[in-house]
């Protein structure tokens, strides 16, 4: 991260992924893991579903459905959340082409592009 400073104030600007720049391990997951629970809250929101719902939805219980909207990510893999966007309606389509970025690759879920690579897709 490069350090500036403006009026006084030092300031560090991002990576573009917060959890590597706070030094977490897996941080191209967390991120994509992040990305996909984002846009699961907005399915939900939209629709004003109570989480008594979408648990039935989802076909798990309704204080998963919390720590999911919530954030916590830990005990939801990719794989999940993508059955998770499916089970609300959503189709998912994964496309790869080659980088425009000249050896490295981005990655977008949703309307977000990252130039975080999905560890959990590979390298």
């Amino acid at each position: 991260m490069k350090k500036k400073k403006q009026g006084g104030i030092e300031y560090e600007i991002g990576s573009g992924n917060v959890f590597a720049d706070l030094g977490l391990a897996n941080p191209e997951e967390a991120l994509a893991k992040a990305q996909l629970a984002w846009e699961i809250a907005k399915i939900i929101k939209k629709r004003k579903l109570t989480q008594k719902r979408v648990a039935a939805i989802l076909k798990i219980a309704q204080p998963k459905v919390s720590l999911l909207l919530r954030g916590y990510l830990k005990s939801f893999s990719m794989e999940r959340l993508f059955r998770f966007l499916n089970d609300l309606g959503q189709d998912i389509y994964i496309k790869i082409t080659p980088s425009s970025h000249h050896g490295h690759g981005s990655t977008m879920i949703g309307d977000s592009p990252s130039n975080a690579r999905i560890a959990a897709l590979g390298k």
